[in-house]
């Protein structure tokens, strides 16, 4: 049984000392896919190249990127923007170019000027919803979209309309999201390629609304490693008015600042992120609480639906589960992860990094909840970059969501389309998931490996300690369990040398890439 200790800070390495210069990770130095990949555009950087004397920064790069690739998932909606969302009920499906955001323009009341929380929906036209179900800040954006498009013509053309604008909104979200990536591990901001790049980001990007709170999230993760707590608290309260899975990144934060003795920052971040919650949501909550409460009804008593394993279990179950044995037995497996990553926080031999621990979060939430959308992968696609800045893993990871992107609409366009069966039938749906659960989990598992054995962990290979911890980045621990105040015994054994923490390998030194 481990024991708790208050150790000293004498007990443990020195901290941390910043390498001598600030000069950016070069990927094709490192990443064996980054430096064949790079002779697309002329190969690997030079040793003798000029950094920082072109207008072209990382940045900016990683920014324009971000947005031509964001075009060209506005291009692939293109069958469903012009026939597909309003003729034929598979064609959205085949052609994978489903979007909510056309089909919510006239479903959540936005076309006849019904407003959002207030205004009870038509039981015609919500199909029994009664109430926008989205949080509120999420309902904002939806709102502020309606305003601005043209309410003249017919209502396929104002649902048209409704998109584009929400597409051009999502994209500034997607440009935001690109540029905090690239700029929250500030000697690393090619990594910034890997969100601007992701297969997936590019075709679940206009699906929902979900990249406003992935952007809040982003900007958060960026204000916190600038050693801004209370800024970071504010906008991750915002992106929790948005979406309820930002609040989970407190988590991660308090047992890292317990390890590190941070009480005053949490404190401060806490703080920031309830105030900010309360702002948006309390004139809702106090003049609709029936509209503000239909996302928190609505979560409680959906059923058991797309991409979870519970729908396997479901499908292939003569007695399949109740609502109320999922929403419990969910949780509890979701507490556990949650224990378990606490556990894992405790006992590393060295503090995992911020990025590490919310990745695994959100990913314990996405396992294992009932219900996974095609874009909930957003979610995940910026702090799997910061946790692991890694080409191979990280494509893996990309193969399976892209499968999974596929599996879903191609399942849904067997089910809609009657005798003719165009599409996927349930069992080779099924296979679609389990390589989504699996992609995930393997990417969970490398992460995992990383705090276990920090030597293979990329950005600290590089010389860096927790550059997205901000006032944990080279901090002292002052509690641990266990053994992880003594020096890391590994399971597995590799020839590579020891990282000194902060501090730059000699030159002679090799680690092999991993």
């Amino acid at each position: 049984m481990p024991s708790a200790e208050m150790t000293p800070a004498s007990m443990h390495e020195p901290e941390p000392v910043r390498p001598a210069t600030a000069e950016p990770v070069r990927p094709t130095s490192e990443d064996e896919i980054a430096r064949a990949g790079s002779e697309l555009i002329g190969g690997p950087l030079g040793r003798r190249a000029l950094l920082g004397t072109s207008w072209w920064t990382p940045v900016r790069v990683v920014a324009l990127v971000a947005i031509g690739m964001f075009a060209l998932g506005l291009v692939q909606k293109a069958p469903c923007y012009h026939s597909a969302w309003f003729f034929g009920a598979s064609s959205q499906y085949t052609h994978a170019c489903y979007s909510d955001i056309p089909h919510l323009y006239q479903g959540r009341g936005f076309a006849d000027h019904l407003v959002p929380y207030f205004d009870k929906l038509p039981d015609d036209m919500s199909g029994g919803m009664g109430y926008l179900e989205y949080p509120v800040l999420t309902g904002v954006f939806m709102e502020v979209a309606s305003w601005l498009t043209p309410h003249s013509g017919g209502i396929q053309q104002q649902e048209q309309w409704y998109w584009f604008v929400n597409a051009g909104m999502l994209l500034v979200c997607a440009a935001v999201i690109a540029v905090c990536a690239a700029r929250t591990h500030r000697r690393r901001p090619w990594d910034g390629l890997l969100v601007a790049l992701a297969p997936a980001f590019v075709l679940t990007a206009t699906i929902n609304w979900d990249l406003l709170a992935v952007a809040l999230t982003a900007a958060a993760m960026l204000m916190w490693s600038r050693s801004r707590p209370v800024a970071f608290g504010v906008l991750l309260g915002l992106a929790t008015a948005a979406k309820l899975y930002p609040v989970f990144l407190l988590g991660p934060l308090f047992v890292l600042c317990w390890r590190a003795g941070k009480w005053r920052e949490l404190t401060q971040a806490v703080a920031g992120t309830a105030i900010a919650w309360f702002v948006v949501n309390a004139p809702v909550m106090l003049f609709a609480f029936q509209g503000w409460s239909k996302f928190y009804t609505f979560s409680q008593e959906r059923g058991v639906d797309f991409g979870s394993f519970w729908l396997i279990w479901a499908q292939n179950s003569s007695n399949p589960p109740s609502t109320g044995f999922v929403n419990t037995a969910a949780t509890v497996l979701v507490v556990l992860c949650f224990l378990g990553i606490a556990a894992l926080t405790f006992t590393a031999p060295r503090r995992p990094r911020f990025a590490q621990l919310a990745f695994l979060v959100v990913a314990a939430f996405i396992l294992t909840n009932k219900v996974y959308s095609p874009q909930y992968v957003l979610w995940l696609v910026p702090l799997a970059v910061l946790a692991r800045p890694k080409w191979r893993d990280f494509l893996i990871w990309q193969a399976g969501e892209i499968a999974y992107f596929l599996g879903i609409w191609m399942y849904l366009a067997y089910t809609t389309s009657g005798d003719a069966h165009k599409g996927l039938p349930t069992h080779g749906y099924h296979w679609a998931i389990v390589l989504h659960l699996a992609g995930t989990l393997y990417l969970c598992a490398v992460v995992v490996r990383d705090i276990l054995m920090p030597e293979r962990d990329v950005v600290r290979r590089s010389g860096d300690d927790d550059p997205s911890g901000g006032v944990l980045d080279g901090a002292q621990d002052v509690f641990v369990l266990g053994t992880a105040a003594h020096p890391p015994r590994h399971a597995a054994h590799i020839e590579v040398p020891q990282v000194d923490w902060g501090r730059p390998l000699p030159p002679s030194s090799e680690v092999r890439s991993l």
